[in-house]
């Protein structure tokens, strides 16, 4: 590798933030993974952490509270099969590294045998993301603060009707490195911001609500002048047009989903079926199905965590494996899981990149990164032409969804009913019922104008969150259930 690597400039901030204070080198970290393999075990890995962040918010024209947090610490994990011992130490230390090893140990024990350790050490080679520098630092506090009150002033601003502002700012920057019995050592730093405008709306003693936002892995400095008043504008508006909302109707009906957001519902109703954890336990509606049809024609369905400064991108995962283009399925055909180490190894495939954990207290699993379905050949128009009747979802809200039958319940946060091809008026209160797998065979058109997210979106799963992407194009489904209020 050449000097100015990516792959050695992370790994040589990684070491002197991580390892260097305490005296920890790469042979260290060998011999406490020799620790584990005292017994039979068939990976082992090590994976230190350093986070910085920080969080800014306003209410009432008021910057009311901000909070900054370091948190560091090393996971020891140890894999036998399915079965996997972990320990983790919020200090890094060579006494906490070998005592959370031989906890590990102690807790992978089984019978006799092992498998031995690497003796040396190799660098995986990355490909650069996003930039390594720390976001906290590319704003000062009064610059924060001045964002801040600038969204408050531009919201108020925009309509007499805006009677309360909300909104948040965050940043963090995130220093991993990890050691594998493999002898591979890995490192990744990462920043993420995020920005949240929330407005509240009144008009005769009715009062609605509207949000935007976005992020990235980027600096504070992507939120320049332009950004930050179409946020507020996009709040602004879809406050004043839930003002107008009339109850939504029920029943069965044509729905069209707008593009970008609304792949939060491909992200929940089928994304997380096509992990590999449940489909290695068979709990998930899609298992066994690969190379069957499971989407109507033109659906095609991709995980990628190397589009460059999205909030669900990486480097590497939480294993120290590259992210990369996954196919899940492919004009309407399945093929293939999401699948972090442990699960493509019991189930004789592929990594693919998709090992991720909330942090070093938590183990890694099969999880997404950027979620999103590709775009077809119909203009929008087109699509909203063709609805006799039916809803035109924009933006959602909270949704529930039932892995091992992909049945899923969303509410709308923004909608609109459709008649002769012609959007009618806004409503409130619509819900989609329906099942994943199903809907994706009633998809009837898709349109050319595919979207990803603003960078908003958080992923939770078994008691962890990650930072992820989803995103899609217009698309025109038959016969989903509507819940409505009217």
């Amino acid at each position: 590798m050449k000097p100015g690597d990516p792959s050695l400039d992370n790994l040589a901030l990684a070491r002197r933030v991580l390892l260097d204070p305490s005296g920890l080198d790469e042979a260290v970290l060998l011999r406490a993974l020799g620790e584990v393999f005292e017994h039979r075990v068939d990976f082992a890995d090590l994976y230190f952490q350093y986070t910085r962040s920080e969080g800014w918010s306003l209410e009432e024209g008021i910057v009311k509270s901000g909070s900054f947090s370091i948190d560091q610490g090393v996971g020891v994990r140890a894999v036998v099969g399915d079965r996997t011992a972990f320990a983790y130490s919020d200090v890094i230390s060579a006494d906490a590294l070998f005592s959370a090893a031989r906890a590990t140990r102690t807790i992978a024990r089984r019978g006799a045998g092992r498998i031995k350790v690497a003796s040396d050490i190799a660098t995986r080679p990355l490909v650069p993301l996003y930039g390594a520098g720390d976001p906290i630092q590319t704003l000062s506090a009064d610059a924060k603060v001045a964002l801040l009150e600038r969204v408050e002033k531009l919201a108020r601003r925009a309509d007499p009707r805006v009677v309360q502002v909300m909104a948040g700012l965050a940043a963090e920057h995130d220093i991993v490195l990890i050691a594998r019995s493999d002898g591979l050592v890995a490192a990744d730093v990462r920043p993420l911001v995020r920005l949240s405008v929330t407005v509240l709306a009144e008009q005769g003693g009715r009062r609605e609500q509207g949000h935007s936002g976005g992020g990235g892995r980027l600096d504070l400095d992507c939120f320049d002048d332009e950004t930050v008043e179409r946020y507020v504008r996009e709040a602004v508006d879809a406050a004043l047009t839930n003002l107008e909302a009339r109850p939504a109707p029920a029943g069965t009906m044509t729905v069209v989903l707008g593009p970008g957001w609304p792949g939060v519902l491909l992200h929940e109703a089928v994304g997380h079926g096509l992990e590999g954890d449940f489909n290695r336990k068979k709990s998930s509606v899609f298992s066994g199905r690969v190379g069957q049809r499971v989407a109507a024609p033109g659906v095609t369905v991709v995980d990628d965590g190397t589009i460059p400064d999205r909030r669900g991108s990486l480097s590497v995962d939480d294993e120290g494996n590259p992210t990369q283009r996954n196919v899940l399925i492919e004009d309407g055909v399945l093929r293939g899981y999401l699948q972090d180490t442990m699960n493509a190894g019991l189930m004789k495939t592929a990594v693919t990149g998709n090992g991720r954990r909330e942090s070093f207290a938590h183990l890694p699993m099969p999880r997404m990164t950027n979620t999103f379905m590709l775009g077809g050949k119909h203009d929008p128009g087109e699509i909203l032409a063709s609805v006799e009747r039916g809803l035109y979802a924009v933006n959602f809200g909270g949704g529930q969804v039932d892995i091992t039958n992909g049945k899923f319940v969303f509410s709308a946060s923004e909608a609109y009913w459709v008649e002769g091809g012609r959007i009618q008026y806004p409503v409130k209160g619509a819900t989609l019922i329906g099942n994943g797998p199903d809907a994706l065979t009633r998809v009837s058109m898709i349109g050319n104008d595919m979207r990803l997210d603003s960078g908003v979106g958080v992923c939770g799963k078994d008691g962890q969150s990650v930072p992820v992407g989803v995103g899609q194009p217009t698309l025109r489904i038959e016969g989903l259930t509507v819940g409505g209020t009217g």
